[in-house]
């Protein structure tokens, strides 16, 4: 069946091998026959293997499992490797009479007595040559024994067919005829050969069927074919493909037409069977998929793992009692999770496998023990896996909602998911729950990272987590125990006794059913004296149970590692230095684990290896080459336990199984060039090199000549259909160009390649992506890499929002990349390119970016950070060991690393929004008050509370009140004020210095402490200042404010220095109290919102309004340091001075940021994006600022080191809304920033402002007439400017109708014929006419009034003067101002905030502030068509416009989205919806270009 084989190999291998790549699968053919000699192939071990073999495809397979081509040769019979003692006596009693065969049948079997029971084994036969003849006399005795033995019923039918059956008949047997649930996955090909019996004593025949050794027919081996063929028929027939060739005398000759059409019908038929078994089981597994089926195979597989480790557990009851009495002490209150340490090997996983199997005894039957041997799966090999992972196990177990989807996209909610979950249950009062995670050393995040973040420095009661990890290895054990410093919560696993180790022996030995000879056992313990290490007795056991009683074992290796290299060399010594080495080498290499497919694809390049292999034979195939699968099958049993097999990406790969044997292995075989040659041919194979047809060349030792032959690899594309990613390779081919020196392939083809990076995106989520940049960016020198990053990273809030669509992934990233495309064009350049390919190639519509407006890598922003579930409330940096902390409005604390992105710690102990936080003492600890009356302490290194001060007020979370905290670290005390009472608590003891009860009449506003005078000040609501001793709370004075009158105070902020009180009131009076009186300090026209002082109390800022005054401080208090102010768009929320006081940054209602210098008299220098609310809070830590929103569960971190220093093109900084844009998409029009009474004119190409228009009075709307080259310009006095754009000297006026009329809005005709000009109840129509030098504005032709009390919001203009215009109450209306007609449209239900026609003037859309979209058939005056596309993070249309052939409508909404829908569909379909986070251009007016 040669021939067979080889069609098969060459052309319906790789069709189906691409069929299940598309379905998420991987091909493995497994045929122990091919590329090795005849001899080898039907040796008795072959034999076991291949059965074993079928095994673990019947198992393992998703569809075909078991194919078999049989022809018209029966096949030898091999001669059992081994026969029981109750069937050898049945044997030998038949030979007594026949003493030559006796003796024949003892020469080559031996009895082992190590066997229970004993069993007698054959021992080699000689020479492959000389043991050809030998072996058929013994199987012909052994033959005639069980003949025997049978008619007298000493055996049973199933031992005699051990002695009568071919290999080819166990195999059918095993899987097809045997089995009871039908024929799944089964399939025999079979070659019938028409008249072959009158041909059958041929030469050229007798090649075809069985001969016996002298040559002659062997005609029981036809009988024998007869009968099976007869089975196969009877019991499945529907596996029987039957193809018939007429007899030939060249029949397997490759001219021969008939076998040419046979085997291309071979071809066809087995395509055909594999792909529609692969699809069958694929319905029934879909059909019978559980919801979470990813969870329970992840819990089965460790469980799995834990069964086995429990099987021969010994020893270790006192630990185990110990254990357990700590738990149940603990389980009520508050503790410290477990930490279980010892070396490598020392029985750690076994120990906790043991206690997940007690926890029901200790703790109560309802229990629920979560056990994660890590490592062991993909899910347990990194923290955020690992996590989703048992939060969706808790709340299945507790019938808890499962965590969301928003959650699991982002790994820092997931974090405060865990953390808020262990509260949840905790609080639930009943069932305990255990999580055990062994070996901490083998999640990858941990290993790479400076703390364990999501670890809990303690546990609520009744939830208990138990870690393990290695002592003194990678610092695992050290970076733990930052978090956990507890010195109770260590506990050292100890060596076992010496009776215990061989206790534990004899367990081994007596599971795997074995014993050894009394010499056997001494040997074994002479060599393992008082041995006590479990990982070296299990390797001592695997070496002790090969031995038979009768063998004379060399002495054990002393240590693991010695035992390691002499497992390595027993190994090279049967199967050959070179394949062992590069076998392990290739498994150890790899970043997690090699499939079986993988690894004889792998070996299959490896021209070492098959150099080797075939030395001594030729391949079967002149135009392939592979590696014979059968080499690999013999090393992989003798390795033994020393594999591991695990379940990644839904595949099984594997990994070394020992921490010991891999250093050996790192040692032995991957060291200096060898380790670089390993590398390099996996990321050959993982590339795709040598796939798809690609031959390469290798010269074989008996061929003398290079040959030049297809490997028949598996292909590697990124993607293997439209949705299945080809995972394996984005996860395995960076690391081995790393590791093979390939670092520009790495650039160009991963971390370059926009296919890459949207396949891994998509794939993987963008967590992924960026850690993927983190781990390989720093081998390359290359500064693209960096921008890249970071555009990703500021791509993450809207990809996280939206999903990784492809679409938000090419349009953010190039949005962000152009800026460079010309500075950067070896990396950043192309990506670009590559963007702008996929776009033209897209076949769907999408958005192009024209140029770069987002907010490019380079520039301030460092993060969004998201991961808090309420908004924020609070921040508070700790600039010494870079972290921030966050009180948010649901009572959580969590710490950030600014530098890792992640949180570290997540306190849950508040249950009312936190007010305050304070962080000191070198920043290590932080304080925080909550209106849960509570005051935490807080190590920030350890993530522990170290106490907690409830202030004795009301519990109740929603009761108003006002808030001081003062921190006064000399002295160790914290003062904090609520309502009318201060409390002042010792810092170390927690206990209460002193409380001071106000008039609950008369809160107080503010509290101050004055250290330099030890005087606490206080401000009341009716403007009565109280004096205290800030040592004692005894009063010291009380005096009314003297400066104000009947003002209320907002505000407050301490002077240390002045050792004075600035405060601010309710109209606008800022005042300064000291001790001796109070003077006014300034008068502001509103009422003051904030106060805030300078680190060194040299700068105030007053916040009032939309502005921010600064003063400079003086020997009298303060006096004004600029003569304008600080002006925003918006209400300013908040402000914070830089640490040099050169800087000040404003936050605003409009979730803008403005950046100001001081040292250039408040010149602007950065606008810049919030989170899309309010911003409430902007904190300083060194350089950087965080900036955050109470009504935003994402904050942003800037780095302001930048805004002085020049670099790429940024993107124009219009807020307003007030937008124009030139058709041909070349320029911009918007009000200037800071003077609304200019326009300014940004050029999109060179990304800068190329000149500024002077309006003289404020700027209210904006349209551009491309054709007629004009500029309108709707102003707050009414008047409408009209700028000529190829010239600045004839500037036109259109007056308003009345004085002092603002306009609302302004609308041109898609023609540019017409003007429309709305003010809020009259509407004027202009004409617009050609003239020379520039076009002439004429009217207004049409003016008419709406005589209704709301104002017009919106307003278009036809060609024929007929007229859209809507209203403040949504209504909306269709005036003919030809015949002075109007119609009434349907109305909205909100405020009409847009109305466009299409360009042939036959339909309208109108939006509103409900986002609401009509679309109006403006021939019938009725709507089409209309839909609301509301969900969490749409809030109102803001703008739309018509494409240029009136098919769709794009939607710009207020949260800075742009939605695209079909205007031919009914009811409206929405087919893009592309969220720019930081999107300037989406808050302003779009135009269709």
């Amino acid at each position: 069946m040669d021939a067979e084989r080889e069609a098969l190999q060459s052309t319906a291998y790789p069709e189906v091998q691409n069929f299940c790549q598309k379905h998420g699968l991987m091909f493995e053919v497994v045929d122990l026959r091919w590329g090795v000699r005849n001899t080898e192939a039907t040796e008795h071990m072959t034999t076991e293997l291949c059965l074993e073999e079928l095994d673990r495809c019947r198992k393992t397979s998703t569809g075909p499992a078991f194919v078999a081509l049989l022809g018209d040769q029966y096949g030898p019979c091999p001669v059992p490797t081994l026969i029981e003692e109750k069937e050898w006596e049945a044997l030998r009693a038949q030979l007594t009479s026949k003493p030559r065969d006796l003796e024949l049948v003892a020469q080559h079997f031996r009895r082992d007595e190590n066997a229970v029971p004993p069993t007698y084994l054959l021992q080699a036969l000689g020479t492959s040559e000389a043991c050809g003849p030998e072996e058929a006399t013994l199987t012909s005795v052994l033959r005639s024994g069980a003949q025997e033995a049978r008619r007298l019923g000493l055996i049973t039918q199933e031992q005699w067919h051990r002695y009568h059956w071919s290999v080819i008949e166990w195999e059918i047997d095993r899987g097809l005829l045997s089995l009871t649930d039908g024929d799944r996955g089964a399939t025999i090909f079979l070659r019938e050969i028409q008249d072959l019996n009158k041909h059958i004593l041929e030469d050229c025949a007798l090649k075809m069927v069985d001969r016996l050794p002298d040559g002659c027919l062997d005609t029981d081996a036809q009988n024998l074919l007869r009968g099976l063929k007869g089975r196969i028929a009877d019991v499945q027939p529907g596996v029987l493909r039957a193809h018939h060739l007429p007899w030939s005398r060249d029949l397997v000759n490759p001219k021969n037409k008939a076998h040419a059409r046979y085997l291309k019908e071979l071809g066809e038929q087995f395509v055909a069977r594999a792909s529609h078994q692969v699809l069958e089981h694929l319905r029934e597994l879909e059909a019978g998929r559980q919801e979470l089926a990813w969870l329970y195979q992840e819990i089965r597989h460790h469980l799995g793992l834990s069964a086995e480790a429990n099987r021969t557990f010994c020893g270790r009851q006192e630990l185990l009692a110990q254990l357990g009495q700590r738990l149940q002490q603990s389980d009520s209150h508050p503790h410290s999770p477990l930490v279980l340490f010892g070396p490598p090997g020392i029985g750690k996983t076994a120990l906790m496998c043991k206690l997940a199997e007690q926890m029901p005894g200790l703790l109560g039957r309802k229990t629920v023990t979560v056990l994660r041997l890590l490592g062991a799966s993909q899910m347990s090999s990194d923290a955020r896996g690992l996590l989703q992972s048992i939060c969706a196990q808790v709340c299945l177990a507790y019938g808890l909602p499962l965590p969301p989807a928003q959650v699991l996209e982002a790994h820092a909610r997931v974090v405060q998911f865990f953390h808020t979950l262990l509260h949840t249950v905790s609080c639930r009062n009943f069932e305990s729950l255990v999580i055990l995670l062994d070996s901490m050393d083998d999640v990858d995040s941990i290993c790479r990272a400076r703390r364990v973040p999501w670890l809990p420095p303690k546990c609520p009661p009744r939830i208990h987590l138990i870690l393990s990890a290695c002592s003194g290895r990678q610092g695992i054990l050290d970076t733990v125990r930052q978090t956990l410093t507890d010195p109770e919560a260590y506990w050292e696993v100890k060596p076992l006794s010496g009776n215990q180790g061989q206790e534990m022996i004899q367990l081994l030995l007596a599971a795997s059913r074995r014993t050894l000879s009394p010499g056997q056992r001494e040997l074994l313990w002479a060599s393992l004296p008082e041995c006590g290490h479990p990982g070296r007795l299990r390797l001592a056991f695997e070496e002790a149970r090969k031995w038979a009683s009768f063998t004379i074992p060399a002495p054990l290796a002393s240590t693991a590692k010695e035992a390691m290299h002499q497992l390595c060399a027993r190994l090279e010594q049967t199967h050959g230095q070179v394949l062992v080495a590069h076998v392990l080498g290739y498994i150890a290499s790899s970043r997690h684990g090699l499939s079986e497919a993988e690894l004889k694809d792998v070996l299959s390049l490896d021209d070492e290896v098959l150099q080797v292999v075939y030395r001594d034979w030729t391949p079967p195939s002149k135009e392939l080459l592979r590696f014979p699968p059968l080499l690999w099958v013999r090393l992989r049993r003798d390795l033994g336990h020393c594999l591991a097999w695990r379940p990644v990406d839904g595949f099984t790969l594997l990994a070394i199984a020992h921490r010991q044997l891999a250093e050996v292995v790192q040692e032995r075989y991957l060291s200096g060039v060898e380790r670089a040659k390993r590398h390099g041919v996996l990321a050959d194979f993982f590339s795709g090199a040598w796939s798809q047809g690609t031959k390469k060349l290798v010269t074989l030792p008996l061929v003398g000549k290079p040959l030049n032959l297809d490997r028949m690899v598996a292909p590697q594309p990124l993607w293997f259909s439209d949705t299945v990613a080809n995972l394996r390779k984005l996860k395995e081919m960076p690391h081995h160009l790393v590791h093979s020196g390939r670092l520009e392939t790495l650039k160009q083809e991963v971390l370059g390649s926009m296919n890459w990076i949207s396949c891994r995106g998509i794939s993987g989520g963008i967590e992924s992506l960026l850690d993927d940049f983190d781990l390989y960016a720093p081998y390359l020198d290359c500064p693209e890499v960096g921008l890249v990053r970071e555009a990703l990273q500021l791509c993450r809030p809207a990809l996280e929002l939206r999903g990784m669509e492809r679409s938000i992934l090419y349009t953010e990233l190039l949005a962000r990349l152009h800026f460079f495309m010309t500075s950067h064009p070896a990396l950043v350049g192309q990506l670009c390119q590559q963007a702008q390919n996929w776009f033209r190639m897209c076949p769907h519509p999408v958005l192009v970016p024209l140029t770069g407006f987002l907010q490019p890598p380079g520039g301030p922003l460092r993060a969004t950070l998201t991961g808090c579930h309420k908004g924020i409330t609070a921040m508070a940096w700790s600039v010494e060991e870079r972290l921030l902390v966050v009180g948010t409005q649901d009572g959580t604390v969590a710490v950030w690393d600014t530098e890792e992105h992640q949180v570290i710690h997540m306190h849950m102990g508040h249950t009312g929004e936190v007010r305050y936080v304070k962080v000191f003492a070198k920043g290590t600890l932080a304080l925080s008050a909550s209106k849960d009356h509570t005051l935490r302490l807080w190590n920030l290194l350890t993530g522990q509370e170290k106490f907690t001060i409830w202030d004795g007020g009301s519990k109740d979370p929603m009761q108003p009140e006002t808030w001081s905290l003062h921190l006064d670290e000399t002295k160790k005390v914290v003062y904090l004020a609520s309502g009318s009472k201060v409390s002042a608590w010792h810092l170390e003891t927690a206990e209460l210095v002193f409380q001071i009860l106000g008039d609950p009449s008369d809160c107080w506003v503010y509290a101050g402490v004055l250290a330099s005078r030890a005087t606490l000040l206080t401000v009341s609501q009716g403007g009565v200042a109280g004096l205290w001793s800030s040592a004692t709370g005894k009063p010291q004075g009380r005096q009314h404010l003297s400066s104000i009158k009947e003002e209320t105070p907002t505000c407050g902020v301490s002077l240390q220095k002045q050792g004075k009180m600035v405060t601010g009131f309710s109209k606008g009076s800022v005042s300064l109290i000291s001790p001796e009186g109070d003077s006014l300090l300034e008068k502001l026209p509103e009422a003051v919102r904030f106060l805030v002082v300078s680190e060194d109390e040299s700068l105030l800022a007053a916040g009032f309004g939309r502005s921010v005054r600064i003063f400079l401080a003086d020997s009298q208090g303060f006096h004004r340091f600029m003569a304008t102010d600080l002006e925003h768009e918006d209400t300013v929320e908040t402000a914070s001075f830089g640490p040099e006081n050169n800087l000040i940054v404003t936050g605003s209602r409009d979730a803008l940021i403005q950046v100001w210098s001081l040292s250039e008299q408040g010149t602007l220098l950065e606008v810049l994006e919030g989170v899309g609310a309010p911003v409430s809070l902007l904190v300083w830590g060194g350089a950087l600022v965080a900036s955050a929103s109470q009504q935003s569960s994402s904050f942003k971190v800037w780095d302001l080191t930048s805004v002085r220093q020049p670099r790429a093109s940024t993107p124009f900084l219009d807020r307003t809304g007030l937008t124009a844009v030139s058709h041909d998409g070349s320029y911009v029009y918007f009000p200037k920033i800071g003077d609304k009474n200019k326009v300014t004119i940004w050029d999109l190409a060179e990304g800068e402002e190329q000149d500024v228009l002077d309006a003289s009075s404020e700027v209210r709307c904006l349209e551009v007439a491309q054709q007629a080259n004009l500029l309108f310009t709707g102003l707050v006095s009414g008047v409408v400017l009209v700028f000529p754009l190829n010239s600045r000297q004839d500037v036109m006026c259109i007056p308003p109708p009345e004085a002092r009329k603002a306009i609302n809005c302004m609308a041109l005709s898609q023609g540019e014929e017409r003007l429309a000009i709305a003010y809020d109840s009259i509407i004027l129509v202009l004409d617009i006419s050609p003239g020379d030098p520039c076009p002439v504005v004429d009217g207004p032709t049409y003016t008419f009034y709406t005589q209704l009390p709301e104002t017009i919001s919106s307003v278009a203009v036809l060609a024929d003067y007929r007229v859209i215009y809507g209203m403040t109450d949504g209504e909306l209306f269709l005036y003919e101002c030809a015949n002075s007609k109007v119609f009434p449209l349907e109305a909205h239900g909100s405020r009409v905030t847009c109305v466009q026609v299409s360009h042939k003037e036959q339909l309208a859309v109108s939006g509103s502030e409900e986002a609401l979209l009509c679309l109006w058939d403006l021939q019938a005056c009725k709507w089409r068509f209309e839909t609301s596309y509301t969900n969490s993070y749409c809030r109102g249309v803001q703008c739309v416009c018509f494409s240029k052939d009136d098919k769709y409508v794009y939607a710009g909404l207020k949260d800075r989205s742009i939605i695209v829908w079909s205007v031919l569909d009914a009811p409206w379909s929405s087919f893009l919806c592309a969220r720019q986070d930081t999107a300037q251009f989406l808050n302003c007016g779009i135009k269709s270009t």
